[in-house]
């Protein structure tokens, strides 16, 4: 029986975005940063190397921000190295478990997955941006109140696909609720709770808080 032997060498999910992030800069994404005139980003067609570095802008829980990162960088890469933004944990890093989500112009996304470069002039919203002059969102307190956190280290991603969700639905259906958070993965199974965690919330909000 002839035997095939195991490659010896494997492809990362993070070499390949920054082997495909100069293409990706040199393509759509940098004639998107070039367009976009209030920026500062500095990327030139021309670029080639995933190791060259860009400087971007853009608005970080409200507040704009400017950084300088290599163009393989992934938005998650740069939030918790780069601007000390560490409430989106790196866990699976290829997008399969949802601990890294934030939203990116609302909609939530893998941070892990998405390239900083894509980020020049749009809105970035972590999990350290809920809070308002020391009060926890709705969904926050929600999560207290249904112990819908165990360990903990899922919650942050977690905490943003439901904020997500509550920004499009006001009173999402339990079924509605699972598919937003069917990527978010939690190890300790506290599924039920944060099911009762979004209905508090949807009512708080209903609310006014």
């Amino acid at each position: 029986m002839q035997q095939h032997d195991e490659p010896t060498e494997r492809v990362s999910r993070r070499g390949f975005l920054r082997g495909a992030g100069a293409s990706l800069a040199a393509g759509g994404v940098v004639g998107a940063i070039q367009s976009d005139k209030a920026g500062t980003a500095t990327v030139e067609p021309a670029l080639q190397n995933a190791a060259d570095v860009v400087a971007l802008s853009f608005v970080l829980n409200g507040k704009p921000v400017a950084v300088k990162v290599r163009t393989g960088f992934t938005l998650l890469e740069t939030l918790r190295d780069h601007l000390d933004h560490t409430g989106a944990k790196l866990v699976c890093d290829y997008g399969a478990c949802g601990a890294c989500t934030v939203l990116l112009d609302g909609v939530a996304v893998n941070s892990c997955l998405v390239l900083a470069v894509e980020c020049q002039g749009r809105k970035v919203e972590t999990i350290e941006g809920l809070a308002v002059d020391g009060k926890l969102h709705p969904v926050q307190e929600a999560f207290i109140a249904e112990d819908a956190r165990q360990c903990g280290f899922c919650t942050p991603g977690m905490i943003m696909s439901c904020k997500s969700l509550l920004d499009r639905k006001a009173a999402p259906t339990h079924q509605e609720t699972a598919e937003a958070l069917a990527g978010n993965i939690c190890r300790c199974g506290t599924y039920f709770n944060i099911q009762r965690a979004v209905d508090r919330a949807a009512k708080a909000k209903a609310g006014g808080r």
